[in-house]
């Protein structure tokens, strides 16, 4: 059974009900564009059920999509972080899943959304000046932080989280309409897992590790 977040509903909805109106009205043929836009949004905004290995040592990728950039800085735009930290990027395209889930257990100590501008997410300076969602996630072994951004498509930051909530290992959190990236900041001394032009399944791929 494919699973659809429910911000799928009312794009899926229009579409159908307009290639319905147009199948009886016009012909059948101009009806068939928004029967398969109603198809690409069930494509979009699919769910699909995914096993978490949840361990505490590691740092999962928060969203499917393909590694844009992993960047050393000194410190994180809000010095939540704290200190040295490195920044993996993840480009999602419009064909990748585009729920995104915790990395790790923690409580949301930090969230700011910011309403900016709407470049393309594949210019460097997009997590600044674009729409973005950041939150801040603690627990008792590290802090990390987890910015969704907007793109020229994506017009919309779906968050279903708030201060203090407690989140898994795995959990969703929020969504981003239509393709765009996310960053994930993590202090210096974990161990990044992955490289640049690798391939990311949210909830599955081991972006960081714990060093011991």
């Amino acid at each position: 059974m494919l699973h659809i977040v429910r911000e799928g509903y009312p794009f899926i909805g229009f579409c159908l009900a307009l290639a319905i109106v147009l199948g009886l009205s016009v012909n059948g043929y101009v009806a068939v564009i928004p029967a398969v836009l109603a198809i690409y949004f069930m494509y979009f905004f699919r769910n699909p059920r995914r096993e978490i290995a949840v361990d505490d040592n590691h740092i999962l990728s928060p969203a499917d999509g393909t590694v844009q950039d992993i960047a050393e800085l000194e410190h994180d735009e809000d010095d939540f972080v704290q200190g040295p930290c490195r920044k993996v990027t993840i480009f999602m395209s419009v064909f990748n899943v585009h729920v995104n889930r915790s990395p790790m257990d923690g409580e949301i100590k930090l969230q700011k959304y910011f309403c900016g501008r709407f470049r393309p997410a594949y210019k460097d300076e997009v997590g600044f000046v674009n729409e973005h969602h950041l939150i801040g996630l603690e627990n008792d072994r590290l802090r990390i932080t987890v910015k969704q951004i907007a793109g020229i498509l994506a017009r919309r930051i779906v968050s279903w989280v708030t201060l203090e909530d407690k989140l898994k290992q795995g959990d969703l959190y929020g969504m981003i309409r239509f393709g765009s990236c996310l960053e994930i900041v993590m202090p210096a001394d974990v161990e990044v897992c992955v490289k640049k032009g690798e391939k990311v399944t949210g909830g599955q791929t081991v972006i960081g590790r714990l060093k011991d």
